[in-house]
């Protein structure tokens, strides 16, 4: 006669059905081709991960089996990349669904706490001019010291103030307003705003805003596209362009913005969890913007290590909810008007 159980631990079950157990699985013991399919980095790269990260999820535990720091960054790269169920991910390595659900917390927590390290603007100004020229050489736009836009990222919907986060084509999601140079290296995220808010709005009541209105970076402007006002510091495209000096300037204008535009398209193709083809991420609007943090956090310490953000493999057309359509917008700053029509007529004339 059966007698059922219940089960407090999954893992216990784990380790009594072959699956590997936490001390068996090493990261020597497996090929660089699967870590890359399954985790999406390389060894070496997990290794230096390992080192960051590996005080911060080295706790006290009552229980037996401890999760090595090890095992909890593989669990959250399986996550991160690949977009699945935690079940699936969390199998690979020999651990319960509980169990990958806190790795993923703890990594994701270890991340954002590690954000201003490696998201920031240049602190000088010989690496802000170095900026400048950069994009400069790509298409003839001076003054840029980076590209900004909106992403919206999908998540499920939350249980109070529902309809903040139902963006104008009836999806729940986050509106992430990120900035990024011309590598693709993010220098600002911002990843809790509410999907309902427009790209305008969110700029407006954002810590950059109130960054470059207090004179961050004078004499550098952002490059934004049509959702945004033009101002002083954010240089918006010409709605019609009437002269060929300002059908030049916009055409600079797409060009040196599409950098980040391609840098989103990576995102979602390298975090298949925040691209919308294995469905929207599946926790609160909290927890959702701290995944999406996370996320950037790890494109830009891939670029420090030489992992190019351009020849991130494309395994399919990244899927994402719609993004907002708006009415071209103008501006009432006659001041911001004013630099854009000498920037019009001093390099593309």
């Amino acid at each position: 006669m059966a007698i059922p159980i219940t089960v407090l631990d999954c893992d216990l079950l784990l380790y009594g059905r072959g699956h590997r157990t936490l001390d068996r699985f090493k990261l020597d013991d497996v090929t660089d081709e699967y870590l890359l399919s399954m985790y999406g980095f390389p060894r070496q790269f997990i290794y230096y991960l390992v080192e960051l990260l590996g005080a911060s999820l080295t706790r006290p535990t009552q229980r037996s089996r401890a999760i090595s720091p090890e095992t909890q960054i593989l669990a959250a790269l399986g996550f991160y990349t690949s977009g699945s169920f935690q079940t699936r991910m969390g199998d690979a390595i020999g651990i319960s669904q509980a169990s990958m659900s806190r790795c993923v917390a703890n990594v994701t927590e270890a991340l954002v706490e590690r954000a201003s390290q490696f998201i920031h603007f240049p602190a000088d100004e010989a690496s802000a001019q170095a900026l400048k020229d950069e994009f400069y050489g790509l298409a003839g736009m001076p003054g840029v010291i980076g590209v900004i836009d909106c992403i919206h990222v999908a998540i499920k919907a939350p249980n109070a103030e529902d309809l903040s986060y139902v963006n104008r084509k009836g999806l729940h999601s986050l509106n992430c307003l990120m900035v990024c140079d011309l590598r693709g290296a993010l220098m600002t995220v911002e990843t809790h705003w509410p999907g309902s808010l427009q790209d305008c709005a969110v700029l407006q009541q954002s810590a950059l805003c109130s960054q470059f209105e207090a004179g961050m970076h004078k004499d550098s402007w952002l490059l934004g596209d049509s959702s945004f006002f033009l101002r002083t510091w954010l240089m918006t495209p010409l709605h019609i362009a009437e002269t060929p000096a300002e059908y030049r300037y916009n055409m600079a204008h797409s060009v040196t913005h599409n950098v980040i535009e391609k840098t989103f398209r990576t995102l979602c193709s390298r975090f298949r969890c925040l691209g919308g083809s294995k469905g929207a991420l599946q926790y609160s609007p909290e927890k959702s913007s701290h995944i999406i943090l996370a996320c950037c956090v790890l494109h830009n310490i891939s670029l420090e290590h030489g992992m190019d953000v351009w020849s991130s493999p494309l395994t399919g057309p990244v899927e994402q909810p719609p993004e907002e359509e708006y009415e071209h917008m103008e501006t009432l700053d006659l001041e911001a008007d004013r630099i854009r029509q000498e920037l019009v007529l001093t390099h593309f004339s």
